[in-house]
């Protein structure tokens, strides 16, 4: 069984963050990166799957400038097989149709039994670029996956709905499975693990200009920080009931959520 797994990188989540000064994103220069924490699952799902069929291979996609090398390098120490990296410098304006076209376009050839990915990344939280990734290769696809059966030759996966309900659906292969944080407990990469990985492929490849056009891009106008301001207001004059009758009207017609 051949499994890919998409995974992004993205900002740490203890980094201090600060606005360049076009004020249109972050400036990166000093920050760090970590790997996407739901696509930290999907791998490791992707290699107990492996681990559990005796066999298979795990490929991970991974987007991005040269910096994206360290999620590459520590998913083949993890016990990926090999990976793809999609050169791609400026990734801030590539809407989840944009990126699910230039990972599809990755990986088509690959003709992967399965293809996981994380629910939604840690930055942007969009969870629609594994969606649209599926139909773009006209995969069946499931989101918010806590467990895969890949034991029969139909997929059985165990999927997270509200109120604490769940859902076991059944989907033919090759499919698309969105991954939940939590899923399982993430392997650490060892010392034997990070030797390997440096005898490992890691082909580069470059979006076309059909995956990248303009077309398909987002732009972003501004970002900034919240201001933090304070204003009270005393209703009713101490009559409760008119405080009340204030307080819904204001609701209503001021901040309208009734």
């Amino acid at each position: 069984m051949k499994i890919i797994v998409f995974m992004k990188q993205v900002v740490n989540k203890d980094a201090i963050l600060r606005i360049n000064k076009e004020g249109t994103w972050v400036e990166e220069g000093d920050i760090s990166y970590e790997v996407n924490e739901s696509d930290g699952y999907a791998l490791e799902e992707a290699l107990r799957l492996k681990e559990k069929h005796g066999g298979g291979e795990v490929v991970i996609c991974s987007m991005g400038p040269q910096r994206v090398k360290a999620v590459i390098k520590d998913g083949l120490a993890r016990g990926a097989d090999r990976a793809i990296h999609v050169v791609l410098d400026n990734l801030n304006n590539l809407s989840p149709f944009a990126a699910a076209k230039i990972l599809a376009e990755a990986v088509r050839e690959e003709n992967a039994d399965l293809l996981l990915t994380g629910l939604q990344s840690d930055d942007q939280g969009f969870a629609q670029t594994g969606v649209i990734m599926a139909e773009l290769l006209g995969l069946p696809h499931a989101t918010i996956v806590i467990e895969v059966d890949a034991s029969n030759e139909a997929l059985r996966v165990k999927r997270e709905l509200e109120s604490g309900w769940y859902q076991w659906y059944s989907m033919p292969r090759p499919a698309m499975l969105t991954i939940q944080s939590g899923i399982s407990q993430i392997r650490y990469a060892t010392l034997k693990g990070i030797m390997a990985a440096k005898k490992k492929e890691i082909k580069e490849v470059q979006p076309s200009s059909e995956g990248t056009s303009a077309a398909s891009f987002q732009r972003i106008e501004k970002i900034y920080f919240p201001q933090k301001t304070k204003q009270t207001q005393f209703l009713g004059g101490g009559d409760a009931k008119k405080g009340a009758a204030e307080l819904a009207e204001k609701l209503r017609a001021e901040a309208r959520v009734i």
